[in-house]
């Protein structure tokens, strides 16, 4: 597979799904020299890419518009907090979700020795697809 990272970052999302995957690895703010700038809402996806992978801001307007931008454009897979799903701010959205997946409670800063305090899920919207919903568990 091929992705388009456009919340890079410091690229972290990008080494743990393999660089050589992805087709760009861009940010509004880059923390990397191989992370380039890019606002992710004005730019569209590139065309070698077959997914959109991120792990999003979770402010919910840029969330939400992300979700919109993003998945008309590539299948797009958000790894964001797990309870959004089950909120009214979500039902907007849950004609393009096709596949949550649990991860559970992560460690977000390196060195730390604890976890979040959220639950964690990687969403997949793509509107192109017509199935119902599939939730997958967290496995060990």
């Amino acid at each position: 597979f091929t992705f388009w990272e456009p919340c890079a970052g410091q690229g972290y999302l990008v080494n743990a799904l393999g660089r050589e995957a992805c087709v760009l690895a861009s940010d509004i703010a880059p923390r990397h020299r191989e992370v380039t700038y890019a606002d992710a809402l004005v730019e569209s996806a590139p065309m070698d890419a077959g997914f959109i992978i991120t792990n999003p801001p979770w402010s919910r307007p840029l969330l939400h518009a992300m979700i919109v931008h993003f998945s008309a454009q590539k299948p797009t897979w958000l790894l964001f907090d797990a309870d959004w799903v089950h909120t009214k701010q979500s039902e907007p959205f849950l004609h393009l979700l096709r596949k949550v997946v649990s991860v559970g409670r992560l460690r977000w800063i390196e060195g730390s020795a604890h976890t979040g305090k959220d639950n964690c899920a990687w969403h997949l919207f793509d509107p192109r697809e017509s199935s119902p919903t599939e939730f997958v568990g967290r496995v060990q």
